[in-house]
């Protein structure tokens, strides 16, 4: 039987050591990879760093729930750096526990990570349009395009707000500056890596990891369970998405620590598999055979009218 979401079990430890384990390894091997960047072939930079950048996107989404610590500025500090370069932890905190709203789950109007348009918007949009966001619900248009949809959209957003005067969008861009420049400074002037190059094999892939992930997670359902995904994913796409893939538990708990949620998920697979109504996924295996070349669901939220 599931429990209720509010019912969480008390953390054992102040400091969760697996997590700020797998933080310190995630940082060193990212500063070795930069450090022999001139010595290795670009078919090993290129998959090491889009793992690498990825992961530290799933650690900055565990931090925001609590981790590894129960002090909240200790837990970003942690994950300060930012090697994506894209995105202010403090906005990708509100905006992701916002989404956590799941009455609200893909409405585009009050869920911040919905891909779905309103329909009267998608209707307005020029044909060009409606073809970039159609290729953009393929994996492979969210894994190529995706990155530059993703980060036109959310910055001209953001520079909305920014010039409506919101000074807690303020404070997150200012704080990430310093958060950023950590990471260049490192990559440019002391390990020798162009720009256009750190961009090119660095950043853009490990956002195209991270869009792997969020590809299927969420789909439109009447049912507030059914719009969450399971993938049983292998050991590669656990760690890397630090058991994100069993999405449905980790709306269901989402404080549980990201090593706690499998053994988790095992006992109670029955019922998050009945809540969800088998929204199922064995493995991204699955899902790239799938979607890959086909879009996976229309742009339009099919719910809203």
């Amino acid at each position: 039987m599931l429990p209720p979401r509010e019912i969480e079990t008390a953390k054992p430890l102040n400091i969760e050591w697996p997590t700020v384990t797998l933080i310190a390894l995630m940082y060193g091997l990212l500063a070795l990879l930069m450090w022999f960047f001139h010595a290795l072939p670009w078919w090993v930079v290129v998959p090491a760093a889009a793992y690498l950048v990825a992961l530290h996107g799933s650690l900055q989404h565990e931090a925001l729930h609590g981790h590894p610590t129960r002090n909240r500025l200790v837990n970003e500090l942690l994950v300060a750096i930012s090697p994506s370069l894209w995105f202010p932890y403090r906005r990708y905190r509100k905006l992701h526990l916002t989404h956590h709203n799941d009455e609200h789950l893909t409405d585009p109007q009050l869920d911040p990570e919905s891909y779905y348009l309103l329909p009267d918007h998608w209707v307005r949009l020029p044909a060009p349009m409606k073809q970039l966001y159609t290729i953009n619900n393929t994996l492979a248009g969210r894994m190529i395009l995706g990155p530059i949809i993703a980060a036109v959209r959310f910055w001209s957003s953001e520079l909305v707000a920014l010039l409506k005067g919101d000074r807690e969008i303020l404070n997150a861009w200012l704080l990430h500056i310093p958060a950023a420049a950590v990471t260049l400074v490192y990559a440019l002037w002391v390990c020798g890596i162009p720009f256009w190059q750190y961009v090119l094999l660095f950043v853009y892939p490990g956002i195209a990891l991270m869009l792997v992930r969020s590809f299927c997670e969420h789909q439109a359902a009447e049912n507030e369970g059914e719009r969450t995904i399971i993938v049983e994913a292998s050991p590669f796409w656990s760690l890397l998405f630090l058991n994100n893939n069993l999405h449905v538990a980790h709306h269901t708990r989402p404080r549980l620590p990201w090593y706690e949620l499998p053994a988790y998920y095992r006992a109670e697979r029955d019922a998050l598999v009945a809540k969800n109504n088998g929204y199922r996924m064995n493995g991204y295996g699955e899902i790239f055979r799938r979607y890959f070349l086909r879009p996976k669901e229309p742009v339009a939220h099919p719910l809203i009218k």
